[in-house]
């Protein structure tokens, strides 16, 4: 099992709680990735919003790219799998951002793809919005150029959404045959764009046994197309405490929230332009990409146990939120990277 974690470009991870004692800027970030290192993490994931979808619209957000730039730069290991949405970015010239930063990071960049779902953001950037499907048939366009643009030159094509001509990139990344690609999604579109175009598949979180379903139904995809095995990651919130009095003081504090919240319109959007296998609860949006549903909250021993249940599923790596992020992420390593290593 690998650990990563959600780098907290949006200042922290829960609704209810104003200031986490984390910032959204450069200094606590670029502290985050390096300690990170020493601690024993494999991976973090940077997410792509230009508005700040849990402490509010008018709360600060870091830039993905511009970071993962600069984190690349200051660390050594870790793998940065930064996120993208295609609506954003066109494909050749978000090719050659990559391409570049894969090199300053020495072959350390991995993309995670978002189809997009906040119509409001969209529209204050001035990026079109499509329905569901049609943001995935672009990503299906979108994610062709960029593969190709990787492997070769004088590349051309013509498709609904994109056209180039005759393109060339170089230099080309230094990963092989080209950076790895993650996606997420729960809806039939986005379950069979991963399985043909994609590497790994980036789950909410949720319980390990609906984890392992997931993980069959993109195996047997995957099989059926005649494709080598893919990595799975779940997302989860994580507590760890060394009595489970301790446990249910500290999710009580941090689900102990209204529909008022800064962010509650936003989640609202998101439901509302997604696709999902299940119905979502007022504390599920307490933390942010159902992260409790995990389960990774308990004693060191039961937390442990967790880890190993989604590992039997098919789990590859979690990715983890916590609050604050570089305090739990240091108890976390202490606790349970550090026994199971």
């Amino acid at each position: 099992m690998k650990f990563g974690y959600w780098m907290p470009v949006f200042g922290g991870w829960l609704r209810n709680v104003e200031d986490e004692h984390m910032q959204a800027d450069w200094a606590y970030v670029k502290n985050l990735a390096q300690r990170s290192e020493e601690l024993g993490y494999d991976l973090t994931l940077i997410a792509e919003l230009n508005l700040n979808d849990i402490k509010g619209e008018e709360a600060p957000s870091l830039d993905a790219w511009s970071t993962a730039a600069a984190i690349a730069a200051v660390t050594q290991r870790i793998e940065l799998m930064v996120a993208v949405r295609p609506t954003f970015h066109s494909p050749a010239l978000l090719a050659k951002q990559a391409s570049n930063i894969d090199h300053i990071s020495g072959g350390r960049l991995t993309l995670n793809v978002v189809s997009s779902w906040w119509q409001d953001e969209a529209k204050k950037y001035g990026v079109h919005f499509e329905q569901h499907d049609d943001r995935y048939a672009r990503t299906a366009e979108w994610l062709h150029i960029v593969d190709n643009l990787w492997k070769q030159d004088h590349f051309s094509f013509t498709g609904k959404y994109y056209r180039v001509e005759d393109s060339i990139l170089q230099p080309k990344p230094i990963s092989k045959p080209r950076p790895f690609l993650y996606a997420g999604g729960e809806s039939e579109a986005a379950k069979e764009l991963i399985a043909s175009q994609c590497d790994g598949y980036v789950m909410h979180g949720d319980e390990p046994e609906a984890i392992g379903r997931r993980i069959n139904d993109l195996r047997a995809r995957r099989e059926r197309l005649g494709l080598p095995p893919m990595k799975f990651g779940v997302a989860a919130y994580s507590i760890v405490r060394n009595s489970e009095q301790e446990v249910r003081a500290e999710l009580a504090r941090i689900t102990d929230v209204k529909g008022s919240a800064a962010g509650y319109k936003n989640y609202q959007q998101w439901l509302a332009g997604t696709q999902l296998e299940k119905q979502v609860s007022l504390e599920d949006y307490s933390v942010s990409n159902r992260g409790l549903r995990s389960g990774l909250t308990g004693t060191p021993d039961q937390v442990a146990e967790r880890v190993a249940t989604f590992e039997a599923v098919g789990v590859d790596f979690l990715l983890l939120q916590c609050s604050p992020q570089l305090e739990e992420m240091e108890r976390f390593s202490e606790a349970v990277i550090r026994v199971l290593a």
